[in-house]
């Protein structure tokens, strides 16, 4: 039986062995979006930490959901998961409110040093105008990417253009700057797309359009999952830079 037979089952006949067939066929999904992100440098977080949170989050869809719901259980599921997962970031995420300033400053450094420039800054180039070190800027662009991992709402579609930009929510769930494209039409979307390198476009298909997880984008790449976090996070940060100076054209 497919997962939506499953749940109908069980909702009908409540039992503890259909219960862990529904559990068993949605690990999967757990494990999927728990993929998208990187967890963040602390005791209290690992990813065996955030599939259980998913887990419990699926248990709670379970229990709640009712099948006079016009959505399929997969997708109600998916927001719970995501839910429990993000509330769990926030309960251990101990950036300081100067950190958070951050983001927005990386933005308005990298937009300032492609104007003085005429070229995308190198990461170092944008850190030392920042005045941090360069592996504090790496760890600033894995936050930027794993707050916005979880912001995305379902798989976007590759024949929509403007589905990336539709789709894309805020980089922050409080942090100071606006959505990253909501307000950008599709056509300036694909110019700043075009400003990337031609790895960062492979990556931001693979994760964005292709649903792959970090790891297996490192590993297609040949690069560690953090550095896969880094360069997403940067790439956020450019197309933000590059769509508030194509809208200024």
């Amino acid at each position: 039986m497919d997962l939506q037979t499953l749940v109908s089952e069980y909702k009908t006949n409540p039992t503890s062995s259909l219960k862990n067939l529904i559990v068993k066929e949605s690990i999967p999904l757990v494990k999927s979006i728990v993929g998208k992100v990187n967890c963040p440098n602390s005791p209290l977080c690992d990813r065996d930490d955030l599939i259980n949170i998913g887990a419990t989050g699926l248990l709670q869809a379970l229990d709640s959901y009712t099948l006079d719901k016009e959505v399929k259980f997969n997708t109600f599921a998916y927001y719970r998961i995501r839910g429990s997962i993000i509330d769990y970031l926030r309960s251990v995420d101990e950036l300081s409110r100067t950190n958070r300033a951050r983001y927005g400053s990386a933005q308005e450094t990298l937009s300032y040093l492609q104007q003085k420039l005429g070229r995308t800054p190198l990461d170092f180039e944008v850190a030392k105008e920042m005045g941090l070190e360069l592996n504090d800027y790496y760890k600033l662009l894995s936050k930027v990417q794993q707050r916005a991992a979880l912001s995305l709402d379902v798989s976007i579609s590759s024949d929509s253009e403007s589905s990336l930009s539709e789709r894309i929510e805020d980089l922050n769930f409080e942090l100071p700057d606006q959505s990253i494209i909501n307000e950008e039409d599709a056509h300036e979307l694909k110019q700043a797309i075009k400003s990337l390198t031609e790895r960062e476009q492979i990556i931001l298909a693979l994760y964005y359009y292709e649903e792959c997880t970090l790891k297996e984008i490192a590993e297609s790449l040949n690069l560690s999952e953090a550095r896969i976090s880094q360069i997403i996070g940067k790439m956020l940060v450019t197309l933000k830079a590059n769509l508030k100076e194509l809208a200024l054209v």
